[in-house]
């Protein structure tokens, strides 16, 4: 059964900058296609990032195009979200999420293991 787990997520103000890691555990990591979404107090579970096996092939919502870039390590069994010009309206708790099956999907439901998320909260 694969874990994951987020960490990098904190306080920052406007403007900055926060990286956000993933680990998985499980040999299978490099098939996955893994991504990001994020969900804001009273808000759904937002699409963020997505990136297929290989690292080749990235997925970006519009809201965060050109701020955000999400990497992968597979030796490490990690993948990454690299945060910067941070919004008050980034403020949301992270989730990364595996999909074992795809190239990298913008929906939630294509994805079939969960972190339990990392907070963001961006002050202004």
């Amino acid at each position: 059964q694969v874990q994951l787990v987020e960490s990098g997520g904190g306080l920052v103000q406007a403007g900055g900058s926060l990286r956000l890691s993933c680990a998985v555990s499980g040999r299978t990591f490099s098939t996955y296609a893994m991504g990001w979404f994020r969900q804001a107090p009273g808000k759904e579970r937002e699409f963020v990032a997505a990136i297929n096996w290989s690292g080749g092939s990235t997925y970006y919502a519009d809201s965060v195009k050109g701020r955000f870039t999400i990497s992968r390590d597979n030796a490490k069994n990690t993948v990454y979200l690299q945060m910067n010009s941070l919004k008050p309206e980034d403020t949301a708790v992270y989730y990364c999420a595996a999909d074992a099956w795809g190239t990298g999907s913008t929906r939630a439901s294509e994805y079939h293991a969960w972190g339990q998320g990392t907070r963001v909260t961006v002050s202004s």
